[in-house]
């Protein structure tokens, strides 16, 4: 039997100076997660409703129109206060959610790792803790539609002592999952590849950047908002044989909610790790600039924006007007224009993070002495760096070289090891 698509109204809220974005993404959204969008409205206002969020006027709207019309959701672009929400299901007899509730819900659908899922369902339930009391009634006619993703309507449903239980246990999981996490990245730290990061707004195209980068279809990509959540890692080589390790994140997204911070930790982690971010802008969308910004303001407020960014303009075949133009903007420099599913100047990008890579090189000084892990140096030497000198004097090998830090910190704190067959 084929699901029920529902109906759902979006109340898009804006204040003095603010364009309509928000609210055209918010229907991106809605639609991501299989509503309709059976109608919008547009709230302007100087000063926010503490009881309902949005003025008595537009709510007797907003009621008329569900009253006269088969509506089975009202969507509100904010987010709301529990007492807000239940004021305004208890006006419509209908379930009311806000942006947070709509995001956590794709994020939930999205989640494929053990930890992105056991990270989503850890927000929903902080999320929907103090929203239980007087929703339930709400929550049982929504079925399986947009906000029961999850934990789902039984877990809801439950008393809060027994929510309080789950999120002791959920945290306990995802300690445990973490600390494997953390064991695998140390052994990835072992072999000092180059990390790189794919970051920016979601669907901005990193997922097919990646694919054809790898030549293959390693990441789900969509053109949908979030098809991506879980960090993916994969190796490359650049056009002069060196290896790297490129790795696909989340794409970020304006008014973020504060419930799917911890759902991006393992993102953050990622990039903190990384030694360059490139950053994919899409730039055939007409509000590109902002979303760029949206993505910088992010990177800032985690500490990131001192890591190398090489800013890459994709679907730049869908480009209106002039292309020189997103060139010219000194708060995203370098740049590349490219389009990933066109497979256009993919050469020249992985050329641009080759000359951008011996930024975070260094050299270093070794003294050997002439026997077989000589060889086996110089070896790793030649493949993570280049040997810039080499003599032998006294029965030692001298070598100067400019290799990454990374490997540089590996040849001074751990003797090299024979590789296993």
């Amino acid at each position: 039997m084929k699901e029920k698509i529902e109906k759902a109204v979006l109340v898009g809220i804006q204040q003095q100076g603010e364009g309509s974005e928000s609210l055209q993404e918010l229907q991106d959204l809605v639609r991501t997660v299989g509503a309709e969008v059976q109608k919008v409205f547009v709230q302007r206002i100087r000063k926010i409703n503490p009881s309902t969020y949005i003025g008595k006027g537009k709510v007797d709207e907003i009621l008329q129109y569900i009253k006269e019309n088969d509506v089975d959701i009202v969507i509100i672009d904010e987010s709301l206060s529990p007492g807000q929400e239940s004021n305004l299901q208890t006006i419509f007899e209908l379930p009311v959610l806000d942006r947070t509730a709509v995001i956590l819900d794709i994020f939930a659908q999205h989640a494929h790792t053990k930890e992105g899922s056991l990270q989503v369902e850890l927000a929903q339930l902080h999320y929907r803790l103090p929203r239980l009391v007087g929703s339930k009634k709400y929550l049982s006619r929504l079925g399986g539609g947009i906000g029961t993703q999850g934990p789902g309507e039984t877990q809801l449903e439950v008393d809060r002592r027994r929510i309080r239980e789950r999120i002791g246990h959920i945290k306990e999981e995802l300690s445990q999952v973490r600390q494997h996490r953390e064991l695998h990245r140390k052994k990835r730290q072992e072999v000092p590849l180059p990390v790189i990061s794919l970051i920016g707004y979601t669907n901005a195209g990193k997922s097919t950047l990646l694919n054809h980068l790898c030549k293959k279809d390693v990441v789900r990509a969509e053109d949908k908002l979030f098809a991506t959540l879980d960090p993916t890692t994969r190796r490359i080589i650049l056009p002069n044989k060196q290896p790297i390790l490129v790795t696909d994140t989340v794409g970020f997204i304006k008014k973020l909610p504060y419930h799917l911070v911890e759902a991006f930790k393992a993102t953050f982690e990622e990039i903190g790790e990384s030694d360059l971010l490139i950053h994919v802008i899409d730039g055939s969308h007409p509000l590109f600039a902002e979303q760029a910004e949206t993505v910088l303001k992010v990177l800032e407020e985690m500490k990131f924006f001192h890591k190398p960014i090489l800013h890459v303009y994709n679907k730049f075949d869908l480009f209106q007007g002039d292309r020189e133009r997103f060139l010219k903007n000194p708060k995203l420099f370098p740049s590349l224009l490219i389009s990933a599913e066109k497979n256009i100047n993919l050469d020249e990008l992985l050329l641009k993070i080759q000359d951008m890579l011996p930024h975070i090189a260094e050299e270093i000084t070794l003294v050997l002495p002439l026997d077989e892990k000589a060889q086996k140096t110089r070896a790793f030497i030649s493949e993570y760096g280049k040997i810039l000198e080499e003599r032998v004097e006294n029965e030692e090998l001298h070598i100067k070289a400019c290799v990454l830090k990374k490997a540089a910190e590996y040849l001074r704190t751990r003797p090299l090891q024979q590789k296993k067959n």
